[in-house]
């Protein structure tokens, strides 16, 4: 039987949202953790933060800070012998968690915490009107992102950021499951309603208001389109300052520091697998093995009874994503897909959107003696993919499979991608981006040559004819042959 000093449990959950009417007012990323930080400490009813050994921060974003770590640390008074400043990654707050439950298991620490933190509402809102921000002085010469890892090709054709890349595999899946765009978009609304609707009830959410499927539906000035088939409202929502911390220790630290078993919630386990950094070296955009691999071990960890998941957080930047695990697990539409409100409703605080849905499983956990929790991770460009079951007895089971291998085997052979050919070309799936009026930039296609090999091409905003094809809501073009021709600026065309 395994001794209580290496049974992980998390004994303590801290959130924060900050919304000053006067940017000049609002606090910076460090202040939003320092703070998070103390919240969990006192959630846990006990001095564990004297006690820390081990400190995982969640990339941040919104202020270019030349040492986020050192600045945190030396706010907090805090010095453990682990401190790990994270990578770029939606899932990486689902992995530092499961790490520090590995720590504790091992005998390596003790008492370990989890942090994360955005305020790039404040810092949108004080570069707009110009204000100079009292916060902790900014690296001078930040190093912008680089997304060199994908294709030349998608960066040329402007198909490289999350917003545009999404929509690649809703369409196609869309396709792969039989059904009319009309009918998938009308499936994602309701699914965003689902996630506003327990949004509107958590007083930690950004946007705490439901919404109906028809608000999130229909394009307005309010919610106007994104890129096909995303308005706004189907869109994560990055303008928000919240932070969150999560505590975690062994349950002998816990009962000796005299927290309750039942706020004691043990980490069980999960799992961790990668699809290629470039989605055009994928070998289609029908679901990711990635994902498969690593929902088919959390549903291993609960018996394969996927009713054992009481509660469940599916990683919700844009629906298709949600859409996907539910199938891949077999659950109904009617599950409840969140604990906290989801990257549109709750706000997404960029990477940090999965701490704060872990403090709402164990708020969810500790109601129910017993019950199991489901956190699915995902960063990238469906990239990355972590699982990480909560709940049940503290018996010590601590389950850690790294799935690499079995999602590469199950990976079919990549097309080759090529351009400069001409003639017939099948859509294997596409998006149309739109400007900020509402009306249509132009269309991107990923197509399929009869050779098997892959390219991209636009549609013109003037083709409009092409335009109505790719945006039709009762028939996908997926799968439509069309004619694949030179274009201006070495971008080709594609003309249904």
């Amino acid at each position: 039987m395994t001794s209580p000093d290496r049974i992980p449990v998390i004994v303590g959950i801290g959130e924060i949202k900050d919304r000053p009417a006067d940017p000049a007012q609002g606090l910076e990323p460090i202040a939003l953790m320092h703070e998070a930080l103390k919240r969990a400490e006192a959630d846990a009813g006990a001095g564990l933060l004297a006690r820390l050994d081990a400190l995982d921060v969640v990339n941040s974003v919104s202020w270019p800070y030349p040492d986020l770590m050192g600045a945190l640390l030396a706010r907090a008074g805090l010095a453990p012998r682990h401190a790990f400043y994270g990578p770029v990654g939606g899932e990486t707050p689902v992995r530092f968690l499961h790490e520090a439950a590995e720590r504790i298991a091992r005998g390596e620490s003790q008492v370990a915490a989890v942090v994360g933190a955005e305020a790039q509402h404040t810092a949108a809102a004080a570069q707009k009107r110009g204000i100079a921000l009292p916060w902790t002085a900014p690296e001078p010469n930040p190093q912008p992102r680089s997304r060199s890892y994908l294709h030349e090709l998608a960066r040329r054709h402007g198909i490289d950021m999350p917003i545009r890349v999404y929509p690649l595999y809703e369409n196609a899946t869309q396709a792969g499951w039989g059904q009319t765009p009309a009918q998938g978009n009308a499936e994602s609304a309701r699914v965003w309603a689902a996630y506003a609707a327990v949004a509107a009830e958590n007083p930690d959410s950004w946007l705490p208001r439901a919404f109906t499927p028809e608000q999130i539906a229909t394009p307005s000035p309010e919610n106007r389109m994104i890129a096909w088939p995303y308005p706004k409202l189907m869109t994560a929502n990055p303008l928000v300052n919240q932070g969150a911390a999560v505590i975690l220790t062994s349950l002998a630290v816990a009962r000796a520091m005299g927290i309750a078993e039942e706020r004691c919630i043990p980490v069980r386990g999960g799992a961790a697998a990668n699809e290629p950094k470039d989605y055009l070296s994928r070998d289609q955009f029908r679901h990711a093995h990635a994902q498969d691999v690593v929902l088919e071990a959390a549903l291993e960890m609960a018996g394969g009874e996927v009713g054992r998941f009481a509660h469940r957080e599916f990683y919700s930047c844009f629906p298709c994503v949600p859409k996907m695990a539910r199938r891949k697990l077999g659950l109904p539409e009617s599950a409840t897909p969140t604990v906290a409100g989801g990257l549109t409703f709750h706000g997404a605080p960029l990477n940090n959107y999965m701490l704060h849905a872990a403090c709402g499983m164990v708020r969810a956990l500790r109601g129910e003696a017993g019950a199991l929790g489901l956190l699915y991770g995902q960063g990238g460009f469906v990239t990355n993919h972590r699982t990480l079951v909560l709940g049940g007895a503290a018996d010590g089971t601590l389950v850690s499979r790294d799935l690499q291998a079995m999602a590469d085997a199950r990976r079919g052979p990549a097309p080759e991608i090529v351009e400069g050919r001409t003639g017939e070309a099948e859509v294997e799936t596409h998006t149309v981006v739109f400007r900020t009026d509402g009306t249509p930039e132009y269309g991107a296609v990923v197509l399929r040559l009869a050779d098997g090999a892959r390219t991209m091409a636009r549609v013109r905003a003037e083709d409009s004819a092409t335009l109505g094809v790719l945006m039709a809501a009762g028939a996908t073009a997926v799968g439509r042959v069309g004619r694949l021709s030179a274009g201006e600026g070495g971008l080709q065309r594609w003309e249904a």
